[in-house]
C-alpha cells in the first residue's frame, strides 16, 4: 500500500468536484480498491501502486479537460475512466471556452482579425462601434493567453470619464464610485471564468482591474494590458498608458471614436496616438463596423441611424460655410 498526494493547482475545485461533491463521489465509485479524500486542492489516495497511478492519470486528464471547457461531469468522468476520452468537437475561430463550456468564438470576419493581429503583435487599436465584440474578444484572448501560462497576469483598465453624470456625486468610497465604470470588463470575465476562479484570480492580482490614472509608474510585464473606452483618454493618458508596456507583454487598447466623452475642446488622445503610431512596426489595427454588432438587431439600426443623422448635420454645415463665403 502507498499513499499519493495529488495537487489540483489551476482548475477552479466547485466545478472539478461538482455540486455536493458528485464528482468525488463517482470517483470514489470507480475506484473501488483505492481510498481517497479532499480537502481543498489536495486529494490523498491510498491504495496499491497500480491503481493510485490510474487514478493519478485519471485525475490529471480531468483536470487538463475541466481547464480547458470549464465543465465536468458524470458522462465525461466515466469516459476518461473507460479510457475512452470525450470527442472533441472543432469550432472554427474558437477562441476559449467560458463558463459551463459555453463556446466563445470569433463571430465576425473583424473579430477574427482581432484574434490573428493579437497574435501577431504586441500593440493592437481596436476601433468601432458600440456592440461589435472589440472588449469581449480582447478579454477572451488574454484570458486564453492566461489559461496556456503565456502570462502570468491580466490588467484591465478603462478611464473614468463621465457620460453626462458627475463621478463626485456618486455613492461609496473611490472603489465604489469607480466599479460601475468597469463593470463591462467584470461582466466578460464572468461569463469566461468560473466565479470561485475569478474571484481566486482578482483577490491574488492576477487579474487586476483599474482605472487609468493608477497606472502611472508601473511597469506591466508578463501580463495582457486592455484600455477599453479608449477614445475617452487624453494626449497624456494614451501615452503614459502605452509606455507602461514591459516586457513578454501584450496591450489590446480599444475604443469608438463615435461616443467621445470628453470635453467639447478637449481632443481624443486616442485619435492622436492613431496618427502619431500608424507606421510603427508591432503595432496592429482592427477596425470593426456595424456589419460586426453581435448584440440585439435594434443596436445595428441605431447606429446606421446616428450615422446618417451625422453625415446630414456635416452636409448642413457644409453648405452654411459655402454660404457664408458666397455673401
Amino acid at each position: 500500500m502507498i499513499e499519493k498526494v495529488i495537487i489540483l493547482d489551476s482548475v477552479d475545485l466547485v466545478v472539478f468536484y461538482g455540486v455536493n461533491n458528485c464528482n468525488l463521489q463517482l470517483l470514489k465509485s470507480l475506484f473501488p480498491k483505492i481510498r481517497l479524500a479532499a480537502r481543498g486542492s489536495v486529494i490523498r489516495v491510498i491504495g496499491d501502486e497500480e491503481d493510485t497511478n490510474a487514478f493519478e492519470q485519471t485525475i490529471r486528464k480531468l483536470e487538463a479537460y475541466c481547464l480547458e471547457f470549464n465543465v465536468l461531469d458524470e458522462n465525461i468522468i466515466i469516459s476518461f475512466v473507460k479510457g475512452a476520452e470525450p470527442a472533441e468537437v472543432k469550432l472554427d475561430n474558437l477562441i476559449i471556452h467560458g463558463v459551463s463550456g459555453k463556446s466563445i468564438t470569433a463571430r465576425t470576419p473583424n473579430q477574427k482579425k482581432l484574434v490573428e493581429a493579437f497574435d501577431k503583435n504586441d500593440m493592437v487599436f481596436a476601433l468601432g462601434p458600440a456592440g461589435s465584440g472589440k472588449t469581449y474578444v480582447a478579454i477572451a484572448l488574454a484570458v486564453r493567453a492566461l489559461k496556456n501560462k503565456q502570462v502570468k497576469k491580466i490588467i484591465l483598465s478603462r478611464p473614468a470619464v463621465e457620460a453626462g453624470e458627475k463621478l463626485g456625486f456618486l455613492p461609496g468610497d473611490m472603489k465604489e464610485k469607480i466599479d460601475p465604470y468597469l463593470q463591462p470588463l467584470y461582466d466578460a470575465l464572468q461569463d469566461m471564468l468560473p466565479g470561485a476562479k475569478l474571484k481566486e484570480y482578482m483577490e491574488n492580482n492576477i487579474i487586476q482591474i483599474a482605472p487609468l490614472a493608477f497606472m502611472r509608474g508601473r511597469t506591466l510585464s508578463d501580463a495582457v494590458i486592455i484600455l477599453d473606452e479608449a477614445q475617452n483618454t487624453s494626449t497624456h493618458q494614451i501615452k503614459m498608458f502605452l509606455t507602461r508596456l514591459g516586457l513578454n507583454a501584450k496591450m489590446i487598447i480599444t475604443g469608438d471614436i463615435t461616443q467621445i466623452d470628453l470635453p467639447p475642446m478637449q481632443k481624443s488622445g486616442m485619435i492622436q496616438a492613431l496618427q502619431i503610431l500608424k507606421n510603427v512596426k508591432g503595432i496592429g489595427k482592427v477596425e470593426f463596423d456595424k456589419n460586426d454588432i453581435v448584440r440585439h438587431v435594434l443596436v445595428q439600426r441605431i447606429v446606421e441611424a446616428y450615422e446618417k443623422h451625422d453625415e446630414r448635420k456635416i452636409v448642413a454645415q457644409i453648405m452654411k460655410e459655402e454660404n457664408k463665403d458666397e455673401e
